[in-house]
């Protein structure tokens, strides 16, 4: 056996996920620490993560490109509100050009990682290729860019006589490339961005399409283009122009998101009056668009142009509230008892979360539990030394926050360079600090995660509210010498117990 099967490869840095989180962290770690080593790990065979994985109709951004896109790479595409395939595309030529495509290495999952004091290295269990050969790479620094969903497999609640329906039924995460809506009565459960994506789309070649829901959420009629966006670019450079028009969305979106906390009634009613005003129908709004959730406390869900209320004022698309008893060989019965006829149901119901992309993480052989960290600052986390996880906003665009993340690392990255070690760790959160669930939102997603996702503290920089300007500048001005950040170098064993015993 030769030396390179038993020796793992070895990078300063390792980054997991090559969709717009990874492509990122690249960019920023080749730009500000060019000397040092890496290789981004993608699961796929595709560069692009969410905006690859995602193939159903009408799929698009939740937030304006002006803030979704790079901040070094300004979106030059004439809407705000783009397509997936121009994201993907976006993602994908931004790794070409900045040559950080000849750093992937596709079809290779990060199973499990061990942290090991004593070298100041994370070894990674990969499984490569079609075949899922087992390999080994170690790293300084990990960096998880794997978003916080399962890719595998999505959200779908049993429905009783599932069965005996006969057509077919259709996840949205798993859309078959095959599927032709001509002609077919369609019913899409669910009543987040994704129906209201999907519903439009859907209703141009079907002969009906129905949107059942259990209860309402708010639908937001939005320009599909940033005239103030269009307008810079034609008076300034296109960096200066992005840069402005990026602070302008950012902190406007931030302002939105207070006025919602501080005064849910008034942005209420301004927000159903916009959704009487494009359906032209009150008494639509009140049924089935009147949710029961002040603004923010889920997410909002942008309609382009209003384009779900046209649809349903076309009469291509209808939507029905109500309690699912079960499916029917016909479609699906409601507990009201009412039949809604249906070839094909889309279960637009949701998705399943998961922590860093479901790797295995331990500390010198200590297994770490996601739902038990505490996160540090929102990209590192208390008592885990050397890892960087991206979590981008929910109530923003993810790649405001995402870019801080990696900005951040790098300036870590540089910090450990001058003071010469090897380990940056966060200590361990204080036990008297109350914690919270690390998103107050209420979705079921998120409900459904509670217990497996990491939690943010009360105070200092355990909390970590979604707030771009707070995050900008403890990210990229704050203290890394802050006194629970600890900077080490690898002891050996015995000096490590030595140490313990001591203390």
């Amino acid at each position: 056996m030769n030396s390179q099967s038993t020796t793992p490869e070895h990078f300063d840095c390792v980054i997991v996920g090559a969709g717009l989180s990874g492509i990122g962290m690249a960019y920023q770690l080749m730009r500000r620490c060019p000397e040092k080593s890496f290789v981004l790990l993608e699961g796929r065979e595709a560069i692009g993560g969410t905006w690859d994985l995602f193939r159903y109709p009408g799929i698009r951004s939740d937030s304006s490109m002006v803030t979704l896109g790079y901040g070094f790479r300004p979106w030059t595409g004439h809407k705000s509100i783009a397509p997936g395939d121009a994201i993907r595309t976006y993602i994908r030529e931004t790794a070409e050009i900045h040559g950080i495509d000849r750093k992937i290495r596709f079809s290779h999952k990060v199973m499990a990682a061990a942290f090991t004091s004593e070298t100041g290295h994370w070894t990674l269990d990969v499984t490569a290729g079609p075949d899922k050969a087992a390999r080994k790479i170690t790293c300084g620094m990990l960096m998880t860019c794997a978003g916080y969903y399962r890719y595998d497999t999505a959200y779908t609640p049993e429905f009783a006589g599932r069965e005996e329906f006969k057509g077919a039924i259709i996840h949205p995460q798993h859309w078959p490339e095959t599927f032709n809506a001509t002609g077919k009565r369609i019913v899409v459960i669910g009543s987040g961005a994704t129906a209201v994506s999907l519903i439009p789309s859907l209703a141009e070649t079907a002969a009906h399409v129905t949107m059942l829901q259990r209860s309402p959420s708010y639908v937001v009629p939005w320009p599909d283009t940033d005239p103030f966006a269009l307008a810079l670019r034609n008076r300034l450079p296109l960096q200066a122009a992005a840069r402005i028009a990026r602070w302008k969305s950012a902190v406007q979106g931030l302002i939105f998101f207070k006025r919602c906390r501080n005064r849910p009634d008034q942005v209420r009613a301004t927000l159903l009056d916009a959704g009487r005003q494009v359906s032209g129908s009150s008494e639509l709004i009140e049924k089935h668009f009147t949710p029961r959730y002040n603004p923010w406390d889920q997410r909002m869900c942008l309609s382009p142009k209003g384009d779900l209320f046209t649809t349903i004022k076309t009469g291509k698309a209808s939507v029905v509230t109500a309690e699912i008893e079960r499916f029917v060989s016909s479609g699906i019965r409601l507990k009201a008892g009412d039949v809604v006829d249906a070839d094909v149901i889309v279960t637009a119901t949701g998705l399943n979360l998961q922590s860093m992309g479901g790797i295995a993480l331990s500390v010198d052989g200590r297994r770490i539990e996601p739902g038990k960290l505490v996160g540090y600052k929102g990209v590192m986390y208390g008592g885990v030394p050397n890892l960087i996880n991206t979590m981008g906003y929910v109530n923003a665009s993810w790649t405001l926050k995402s870019d801080l993340t990696a900005r951040f690392a790098c300036r870590l990255i540089q910090q450990m360079d001058r003071k010469g070690t090897a380990i940056a760790l966060p200590s361990a959160p204080p036990t008297e600090m109350a914690l919270k669930p690390w998103s107050d939102f209420s979705s079921g997603y998120f409900e459904r995660a509670r217990d497996v996702t990491p939690k943010q503290g009360t105070f200092g920089p355990w909390k970590a509210p979604p707030n771009y300007l707070r995050d900008y500048a403890a990210l990229m001005f704050g203290r890394l010498d802050d006194g629970v950040l600890v900077f080490k170098t690898p002891a050996p064993t015995a000096a490590r117990d030595t140490v313990r015993a001591a203390a």
